[in-house]
């Protein structure tokens, strides 16, 4: 049974709701000016559209609107543009400033809200020795294959209305700070997906985020949320395929298409798992696939996972940059472990920063930098990369600060401080920083691809696609009906013609 309902796979903005100009409305007066009519027919809204309070929105308190950054009628007025939108919805934990947590910190053991987080001392009754700081230490069988995002338990100490601390289970950020009005936490905090409470708010998330106009939604962090003891804490079987099972029948409710976030190697096939159970998965192997063609102009490569979706009818949603980095842990098994470090050092040496995982490089990695930065801010490889993409199966995804062809910004990396890497990619324009980008070539060029991309009726995902490599040459076609679309691109030069055929007509792009 397929999830994948309303999804088109013509080609789709990204950005923050403050990134072009400071507020939604603005990106909906930047959507209308003429240079971007007819551009785009779908916007994935990174999530400080709602109610956060960290990780620039993936913290969410709840999923109202933040109304300082977005309105109901800013999202009315995408709609009729004809634009849909993505929206995230994020699956295993929800802001301490939540609700439903600030509820259970004010009631304790009175508040409907206590199962709703995971204790972890009831998690881990009778599988391990209580400390004396009043959390349980699993025994080692239980915990040796897990993995956890950060050193040490994934808990949080929370002080309950009668003084007594309870462990909660807590997978990423936290913070706690006494404060002359008492204890303040931060931090994102594990929801119990036993919990028919927790169902009940998954149901009346999915119904709010498709009747803001979403057609997509992403499941942020879906991987982490199902847990057993003895499980490796990250995509477990069945728990995990039986989780996405039961969220697809809330979504299909309201014909929500579902877009799973998972990063996995290329060996181990996940994307192949989740396309096999019917999602729309992510091609997070295009990014770097592209960057080690241009730099070894070697199109083999590229050319094999094109083929590799076409025969195994994977719908993809595909991307250069995006809100995080540059994706590496995906490539391994696709390329060699030689050409991933070559790529890193690639990218470093134009001014990305790398990040790793607690220091575990081989656990996990990907590169920090803006897309036209890590092509060494070529015009001409910029272009080649998004015809390429553009050209690859899948829904084309466009980070704002890629179509505006912008560089790292290194200033906003030590402004933020410790851990501010990911700020290099995520810079905000003005009014003014968007005039001036939409006057370069570089831009005009994308916009035209990105309106021929979003209108010619060769693309659809029901499209019969080939591709193929002679010597330094890509090819790729696109027919749907007497509609063919042919991209030939030269990985030498880096020059490339998109030609468009009707019948017997035939175009120039």
């Amino acid at each position: 049974m397929s999830n994948v309902i309303s999804a088109n796979n013509k080609p789709m903005l990204n950005a923050y709701p403050d990134s072009l100009g400071g507020t939604l409305k603005d990106i909906v007066d930047f959507l209308s000016k003429d240079e971007l009519t007819s551009t785009f027919s779908s916007f994935y809204i990174l999530p400080s559209l709602y109610h956060t309070d960290l990780d620039r929105g993936f913290s969410v308190i709840d999923y109202g609107l933040e109304k300082n950054l977005a309105t109901k009628k800013d999202l009315d007025a995408l709609r009729k543009m004809g634009i849909d939108l993505k929206l995230d919805f994020i699956l295993n934990h929800a802001s301490v400033q939540s609700p439903q947590f600030q509820d259970l910190l004010n009631k304790g053991d009175d508040s409907e809200y206590k199962d709703f987080f995971i204790n972890w001392n009831k998690f881990w009754e009778g599988k391990g020795e209580l400390t004396q700081e009043g959390y349980i230490q699993p025994d080692e069988e239980y915990i040796k294959d897990m993995f956890f995002r950060k050193p040490g338990l994934p808990i949080l100490m929370v002080t309950m209305p009668d003084g007594k601390k309870v462990p909660y289970w807590n997978t990423f950020y936290q913070e706690v700070k006494n404060t002359p009005q008492g204890i303040k936490y931060l931090g994102q905090m594990d929801l119990n997906i036993k919990s028919d409470l927790v169902w009940e708010f998954y149901d009346d998330t999915l119904h709010k985020i498709s009747d803001y106009g979403a057609s997509i939604v992403r499941l942020d962090a879906f991987a982490y949320a199902p847990k057993e003891p003895g499980e490796k804490n990250f995509l477990n079987e069945p728990g995990t395929w039986d989780l996405l099972s039961k969220v697809r029948e809330l979504a299909d409710k309201y014909k929500l298409t579902l877009l799973p976030e998972i990063h996995a190697s290329y060996s181990e096939k996940i994307y192949e798992t989740i396309a096999d159970k019917g999602y729309m998965t992510y091609d997070f192997f295009l990014p770097g696939l592209i960057i080690d063609a241009f730099e070894n102009k070697y199109g083999d490569t590229i050319v094999k996972w094109a083929n590799e979706l076409i025969d195994k009818k994977i719908r993809t949603v595909n991307m250069l940059g995006c809100h995080d980095g540059i994706p590496l842990l995906d490539l391994k098994g696709l390329i060699s472990e030689e050409q991933i470090q070559s790529l890193i050092d690639t990218v470093v040496a134009r001014g990305g920063y790398v990040k790793d995982l607690h220091g575990a490089k081989n656990m996990y990695y990907q590169v920090n930098a803006t897309y036209y930065s890590a092509l060494g801010e070529d015009n001409k490889k910029m272009l080649a990369a998004r015809a390429l993409q553009l050209f690859m199966p899948g829904k084309p995804q466009v980070w704002y600060l890629d179509l505006l062809a912008g560089k790292n910004d290194h200033e906003a990396v030590k402004a933020a401080g410790a851990g501010g890497h990911k700020e290099i990619n995520r810079t905000n324009y003005s009014k003014e920083m968007i005039e001036n980008a939409l006057e370069k070539d570089v831009v005009k060029r994308q916009l035209e691809l990105l309106k021929f991309r979003n209108s010619y009726r060769a693309f659809s995902f029901d499209s019969d696609i080939t591709a193929s490599c002679e010597g330094k040459i890509i090819n790729i076609k696109w027919k749907n009906g007497e509609y063919e679309a042919l991209l030939k691109l030269d990985l030498e030069s880096f020059d490339f013609v998109v030609v468009a055929k009707t019948g017997e007509d035939e175009i120039t792009v």
